[in-house]
């Protein structure tokens, strides 16, 4: 009897956890000792340990993944496991994954960061910038539920301005009463729950001015989230919607639907395609349901009103500065067969703005991620996202 015991409590522990164990793949246990063996990886903690989340420093701050059950719970971050484990510097980008990534815009176009002066705007000539892809950011600052990164970088646009920038990157794990205070919701006793988010601010420490006619830049934030059959981007728009499909050609009915006032998007992984709301058509909160896993995922980003944002096209544009506030992207094979995924991506921007010397642009990205019953879920996407989770169809 004494050895049957403890089999009969490990068992109503592998029950009351679902069956899951903190190293079983897809939990974030398993996530964050993978980082740990390729890269310094710091963790913050709050609600008893349920929530956490991991950032590398080494991937310009990133949030990596995150989870809302702890160690044995779903880890909610897309991450490249045989790129990481490779140590390996791709030549175009390096997509090592995770939840918010430091970018900066725009990406294409005559003020573009990405290609340099006479390239053509192709998949050759496209480079990320090193300082924003492969460069490590410098941590200045962590506590159990903050942390602080800075990088200081010179970068050339495609219309040869260069630009001398000091970033500044503040993570932190939000509480129960910040997430509920933020969306306006009471979560109940059976949802759990994890609130995140990044402030960056980008400051000219140069000796010129940044103007319009030498080009702008925007801070990017880019979440990259596990893909399925049964995911659905749900981003809320207001007004008469001018929906931005020009990425990667057309996206067809079963992927993309407009509804009232809503847009409904496939983020399965499997077809590359990229949509884009302008500032005057976006609400501050978007995000997506995956309906199988029930997981509803929240993102909330700064959005003030101003409606210069960068145009990231990879053309020369008549207007640089009509560009989206808010994204999504769906990875897919490309022409070539390749694939950088899969994944799907949440992604917001800040305003353009003139900067005189030592002037600065601050840009928030929040994420939340819920899990629940259908009835729990759907009051928390009424509530912030209008929508019950039941017309999310595709």
């Amino acid at each position: 009897m004494k050895f049957f015991k403890p089999a009969l409590i490990l068992l109503c522990t592998m029950l009351a956890m679902g069956c899951t164990q903190p190293d079983a793949k897809g939990t974030f246990g398993y996530d964050l000792e993978f980082l740990k063996q390729h890269k310094s990886t710091l963790v913050l903690s709050n609600n008893d340990g349920k929530g956490q989340v991991a950032i590398v420093g080494d991937y310009q701050g990133r949030i990596m993944t995150s989870t809302a059950n702890g160690l044995a719970g779903k880890s909610y971050g897309w991450l490249n496991y045989d790129l990481i484990s490779s140590g390996e510097i791709k030549k175009h980008i390096n997509v090592f994954g995770g939840e918010d990534r430091f970018w900066l815009g725009p990406e294409g176009g005559q003020y573009s960061i990405f290609f340099k002066e006479g390239d053509a705007f192709d998949l050759e000539a496209w480079q990320t910038p090193k300082q924003i892809d492969s460069e490590p950011f410098t941590l200045d600052e962590n506590t159990a539920t903050t942390a602080v990164f800075s990088k200081k970088m010179q970068l050339t646009n495609y219309s040869g301005f260069e630009f001398d920038i000091a970033i500044k990157r503040e993570i932190a794990i939000l509480d129960k009463s910040n997430i509920e205070k933020n969306l306006g919701i009471t979560l109940n006793e059976g949802t759990s729950y994890i609130g995140f988010q990044s402030e960056n601010t980008m400051t000219n420490i140069g000796d010129k001015n940044w103007s319009k006619e030498t080009g702008l830049l925007s801070v990017w934030i880019l979440g990259m989230f596990i893909p399925s059959e049964t995911t659905t981007v749900i981003i809320p728009f207001k007004d008469s919607l001018n929906l931005n499909t020009a990425y990667f050609g057309k996206i067809n009915d079963d992927r993309l639907t407009v509804l009232e006032n809503t847009v409904l998007f496939k983020g399965d992984g499997k077809y590359r395609c990229k949509i884009g709301l302008l500032p005057q058509n976006s609400t501050p909160f978007f995000g997506s349901y995956d309906s199988e896993n029930k997981v509803l995922t929240i993102v909330e980003y700064t959005l003030d009103g101003d409606t210069t944002y960068v145009n990231s096209l990879w053309k020369h544009q008549e207007d640089p500065y009509d560009g989206d506030a808010i994204n999504s992207y769906n990875d897919g094979p490309m022409d070539n067969g390749d694939q950088l995924g899969p994944f799907y991506e949440l992604e917001s921007s800040s305003l353009a703005k003139e900067l005189e010397q030592n002037r600065s642009i601050k840009h928030v990205h929040k994420t939340y991620h819920f899990e629940g019953s259908p009835e729990a879920l759907d009051a928390i996407s009424q509530k912030v996202l209008g929508i019950a989770l039941s017309e999310v169809k595709l």
